[in-house]
């Protein structure tokens, strides 16, 4: 498994839409340089974060 994976990526592995994943970076429950960074021009999720985010998220 990939470390950082693009936002696409992440659709395709967790079932998240890509609208979801930019709802939660949004409203800041998802954290820029813990969740996810921006490098050339293009937003990479880390997925260990990303995860444990995920199950600790009670919604």
């Amino acid at each position: 498994m990939h470390k950082w994976v693009t936002v696409q990526k992440l659709s395709e592995i967790t079932g998240m839409p890509r609208e979801g994943f930019y709802a939660h970076k949004k409203k800041g429950r998802l954290k820029q340089e813990i969740h996810w960074i921006k490098r050339h021009g293009r937003i990479f999720i880390h997925l260990e974060n990303f995860y444990t985010w995920l199950e600790d998220t009670e919604e």
